[in-house]
Formats: C-alpha cells, sequence, structure tokens
C-alpha cells in the first residue's frame, strides 16, 4: 500500500472552507467580530462550532449557506487562551500581518496606516465568512444568526464586507477566477492540474506529515489538529487604470486582448495561454484538463507563458525557478466585492470593487510571505531581476513586464499600480474539536 493512501485526513473535523472549492454563483459576507468579555466570547464559539461546516458535510447545518470562523492571535488572547499555548503559533501568526507590511511590500498606499479600519488593528478578534446561493439565502441566514451574537454583549460585529461570485465567475479585471487548485492527500478533492502529484496534507492542515516530513502542532494538540493558517487580503482594483495602460500600449482591439493574456499568463475565459498561445478558447471552458500543462519541456524561455506573468509567478509548476515549488503551494480563496466597471470605461468611478482574498495553508512563511516577497515582488527566482508582478506587484509606476518573443522581445513600460491593499489579517481557522475546546476555556 503506498503512503498516499495510508493518509486519511479527519474531514469531519476540518472546515469546509479550508479543503472545498467555493459554488458559483454565490454570495459571501465577511463580518468582523470584537470580543471585549471572554465568557461571551467563548459562548460565541460554542455556538459557532454547531453550525460550522465539516470538510465532510455535504448538507450544512444552516441549509444552503456554508459556515468558517477564523480567529486572530488577538481574538485568540481575548478567549483566555494561554500563553504557554499562544507561544506554539507560527511566529508570523502572532507578530500579525500589519506588523509584517514591510516584507510583504505592503507600504505607501497599501500601508496599514491607509487600511479600512479596523483592518491590521488588534480590535479584529473572530473572522466569519458565509457563503449562500444568493443574497436573499444569505440575508436570510444571516438575520437567523443575528440574534445569536446580539445576545452576546461581550461580542461586537465591528465590520462587514459582502461579496459575490459572478454567473461568469470573472474577478474585476475581466478574468475567469478559481480555476486553479492543488489536490489535498487523503482529501478526496482532485486538484485542477492532472499533472501535478497531490501534495501532502501537512502543507494545509496541522497535525499531518508536510512535504519535508514534519508535522506543525499546537500545544495543546488539540487546539491545533485540523486546523488551518489563513491570511485574509482586501485588494482594491483599479479597473479603469487597467483598462486604459492596455488600450494605449495596444495596436488594436486583438492585440489588447493578448497583452492582457501575456499578463495574466491566461485569456479572459481562463483558457491558459499554454494551451492556446494565439487566440482566446472559451471551449476549454468545459475540458477537465485545461489547467494540465507545464512549462519546462514546453515552454522553458516563457515564448508561451511570460516567466513573470502573474499565474507563472504564482505557480511556477515545474519551471526551473530557485526553491522547490512544491513548498510554497497554496490553497486559494477570491470573492469578488463592489459593482463592476461597466464595459468600455476607462476611468475609475471612485467606487470599491475588488477582491476578497484567502489564502490557506500550514506555513504562513514558506508559503503566503514567501509568495509575496520573493514571486510576487521580486523577479530573482526565474532570473527578471527586480521585476514585480505586473499586476499585484509593488509599483511605484517605474516597473515593467517583458514579454519574450522573436526577433524582438517586447516591454511594457511605467506599470502604474493596478492593485492596493485595503487590508487584511492573519488567522488560524481551528478543527470543530477546537472551536469547542476554545468554547470550553475557564478563567485561571
Amino acid at each position: 500500500m503506498s503512503e498516499q493512501t495510508q493518509v486519511k485526513l479527519e474531514l469531519d473535523d476540518i472546515q469546509r472552507g479550508v479543503l472545498s472549492p467555493r459554488p458559483s454563483p454565490y454570495a459571501a459576507t465577511y463580518i468582523l467580530f470584537r470580543i471585549d468579555d471572554p465568557g461571551h466570547g467563548r459562548e460565541l464559539m460554542r455556538r459557532a462550532s454547531a453550525v460550522v461546516t465539516s470538510a465532510a458535510d455535504s448538507i450544512s447545518p444552516l441549509g444552503e449557506t456554508w459556515v468558517s470562523i477564523a480567529l486572530t492571535y488577538h481574538g485568540l488572547k481575548a478567549l483566555g487562551v494561554p500563553q504557554e499555548s499562544l507561544d506554539t503559533f507560527a511566529w508570523e501568526f502572532r507578530q500579525g500581518m500589519a506588523a509584517r507590511a514591510k516584507a510583504l511590500g505592503d507600504v505607501g498606499e497599501n500601508s496599514p496606516e491607509h487600511w479600512e479600519s479596523p483592518l491590521g488593528t488588534p480590535d479584529v478578534h473572530v473572522v466569519l465568512v458565509a457563503l449562500a446561493p444568493d443574497n436573499t439565502q444569505l440575508e436570510a441566514a444571516i438575520d437567523r444568526a443575528r440574534p445569536a451574537y446580539e445576545a452576546l454583549p461581550g461580542v461586537k460585529a465591528i465590520w462587514r464586507q459582502n461579496c459575490h461570485a459572478l454567473p461568469t465567475e470573472t474577478e474585476p479585471f475581466g478574468y475567469r477566477d478559481g480555476i486553479s487548485h492543488p489536490a489535498v492527500e487523503g482529501s478526496g478533492i482532485p486538484g485542477s492540474n492532472t499533472l501535478e502529484t497531490p501534495l501532502k496534507a501537512g502543507e494545509f492542515v496541522l497535525g499531518y506529515p508536510d512535504e519535508l516530513g514534519g508535522v506543525r502542532t499546537l500545544q495543546p494538540e488539540v487546539l491545533g489538529r485540523n486546523g488551518s493558517y489563513v491570511a485574509f487580503r482586501k485588494l482594491h482594483q483599479r479597473v479603469g487604470a487597467f483598462r486604459r495602460y492596455l488600450r494605449d500600449n495596444a495596436t488594436d482591439p486583438a492585440d489588447e486582448e493578448l497583452l492582457a493574456a501575456k499578463i495574466m499568463g491566461r485569456w479572459r475565459s481562463g483558457a491558459p495561454l499554454a494551451l492556446s498561445p494565439d487566440r482566446d478558447d472559451p471551449a476549454l471552458d468545459a475540458d477537465p484538463y485545461r489547467n494540465s500543462f507545464l512549462y519546462r519541456q514546453d515552454d522553458p524561455a516563457g515564448f508561451i507563458t511570460p516567466g513573470g506573468c502573474h499565474i507563472r509567478r504564482g505557480n511556477p509548476r515545474d519551471a526551473a525557478v530557485a526553491g522547490e515549488v512544491r513548498l510554497h503551494r497554496m490553497i486559494r480563496r477570491g470573492t469578488v466585492y463592489g459593482p463592476p466597471l461597466p464595459e468600455g470605461v476607462l476611468e475609475d468611478d471612485g467606487a470599491d470593487r475588488g477582491l476578497m482574498f484567502a489564502f490557506i495553508g500550514a506555513h504562513l512563511g514558506r508559503q503566503f510571505e514567501f509568495v509575496q516577497t520573493e514571486w510576487m515582488n521580486d523577479g530573482v527566482f526565474f532570473g527578471a531581476g527586480e521585476a514585480k508582478d505586473p499586476v499585484v506587484g509593488l509599483s511605484n509606476g517605474s516597473g515593467d513586464f517583458t514579454i519574450p518573443r522573436r526577433p524582438v522581445r517586447r516591454r511594457l513600460l511605467s506599470l502604474p499600480p493596478f492593485v492596493v491593499t485595503r487590508g487584511g489579517e492573519y488567522c488560524f481557522m481551528p478543527g470543530l474539536t477546537a472551536l469547542r475546546w476554545l468554547g470550553d476555556l475557564t478563567d485561571r
């Protein structure tokens, strides 16, 4: 029997939001809470443990609404988790995302001093995420849940962000989103790339062996087992600026779409350049192998999919880069917020629109932080010096993007910042048993 078949995940104890791809279309909301009274906070944990959906559930306790709960370091402290237990959490998590801003490239207009309040402050203790098939069902579920936390005066809802997924599954820049996700050993959920060997469960869930053979745990073990770290990010997108840059640097509409594809690594429909290098091919949407491609053999120099494009930076697959790619894989969940900018409009209208991102893994340092600092905000790993990701990389308007091409490469100059960080949090998403353990804490 192979090692892979021996791994058995305790799916009934893992929150569904960790492993299961989100449905589409759907409506979602993020609600942040502050805990002012430890007893009331623990009661919130007990109630949450009864409604949070597990990865083994095909039906949520709330019907068509799926709920996930995560806590910040300050939230765990507010519940009264002993310091000796808090000290066993990852040091990046204990510091918090705001404290890691400089390393992550959250400087200038992206810096925490400009973040949307209360994001990045010690007041954020609990993050609740709810999903439903549409806004009507979502609001009905929130209305049913509201008395549960409003009856706890020591718990305050302090922020809310409504989100949604379009039937087209596109994000504000117009690209199909949510295409790529890794297979997690023992989960029973197939990955999107059939050429990628499933990753060890310990890369995403604490208490299981990871790719290096280690097992991440907390003290006591019940607190960490079946839990995951989550990096939440609110990213504002300057859609008008993105469209205008494409228009100004293209020779015609067809060239505009080619530039957009070269920047992302995919055409707007989600069809990858690797499988359709010359034109968009929406028919690939129905192909179960549309994400099954590699780089090393067919495209080592990036003539088809540029080495600096967004998807190749986020997951270089088998390309020759500095570092072991499998050690930096994450599960990504992106959800649109705000109204769409009407088609053809080249000036941003001042509305707040973008993506709420959740990056899930068991190793904040070598997963989210590594990818953000070494792959998105630097180009050394594939021999491109200080070049940054053309979509989400830290930009001051002087960056460039190189498109390999024969006989002469093409360069896009003076890339403006298309994405601005509006806030974020490092959280821990406990297993359901750990939620109950948190609910049973007592004052010392």
